[in-house]
């Protein structure tokens, strides 16, 4: 008789017909067990706090869009880019070209995200506190070049919305979005159907998910109610709110690291 090779008898603990699983089924329940344990973590509260801010300043920006700036939503695309789509089919060139200038400013805005922070996973320590700084001055100049007539004060507030969006995607399996609640409504209405076929649904991702939605909702009264008051000077409100946040996390940095330096 030959010698057996090693390489003619599978491994006893990943054999397939020892245990039913291929290499690949194995490697699917383990990332399933993984996913698992990482949405069962608790929420930090910076998390639910910072998306809170985050989306009612988007809301008060896109109610003063809409008021202020032609009907036009400016936290998102989707309107915009209907409304170009509208103004070429009817050979309103010059209009489209204004539409044009509000996507790529938003374009820009993620761009220059993904730039200052280089990851899209939400994740303490990254330089959150220099985007919202610079958005916070984007709705700066916006609200002054607004407040004289000036177009580019709509696009500038776009490209802080670009910025602000694409700072964070993804948090422990969930989408995150700042500046725009359709997907947030597609997922809560997810959970709503697997609620009713008896699947489980992660009630800490849900959570995440009504607060976001309730802050866009606090954002857009807050910013309807301001714009009826103090015209584009209502911008000055998400400004506040970005630049409060972006220090507050500079501070927050600061207080961590000293501390794991005395420890």
């Amino acid at each position: 008789m030959q010698p057996e090779q090693a390489g003619d008898k599978p491994c006893a603990g990943f054999s397939s017909k020892r245990t039913g699983v291929g290499a690949s089924g194995l490697a699917a329940r383990l990332a399933g067990v993984k996913l698992e344990i990482v949405l069962s973590k608790p929420i930090p509260p910076w998390i639910l706090a910072g998306g809170f801010v985050l989306t009612c300043a988007a809301g008060s920006i896109n109610a003063v869009g809409f008021l202020g700036m032609h009907h036009q939503a400016i936290s998102h695309m989707s309107g915009t880019v209907t409304v170009l789509s509208n103004e070429l089919a009817t050979g309103q060139f010059s209009l489209a070209w204004y539409a044009v200038m509000v996507v790529l400013a938003f374009f820009t805005g993620s761009v220059l995200s993904a730039v200052i922070i280089r990851q899209s996973a939400l994740k303490l320590g990254r330089r959150y506190g220099v985007a919202l700084m610079l958005e916070s001055v984007l709705l700066i100049v916006a609200s002054r070049l607004l407040a004289h007539g000036d177009y580019m004060g709509e696009c500038l507030a776009a490209m802080a919305c670009g910025l602000q969006n694409a700072m964070a995607t993804h948090y422990s399996g969930a989408i995150i979005r700042t500046t725009h609640v359709t997907g947030i409504i597609t997922d809560l209405g997810i959970a709503v159907g697997l609620k009713f076929t008896g699947e489980p649904i992660e009630k800490r991702r849900t959570g995440l998910l009504l607060v976001l939605l309730a802050g866009f909702f606090t954002g857009g009264i807050l910013g309807s109610w301001g714009y009826t008051l103090l015209g584009f000077d209502t911008l000055l409100f998400p400004a506040a709110l970005t630049g409060v946040a972006g220090g507050g996390y500079f501070a927050y940095k600061y207080f961590a690291r000293r501390g794991m330096a005395e420890s």
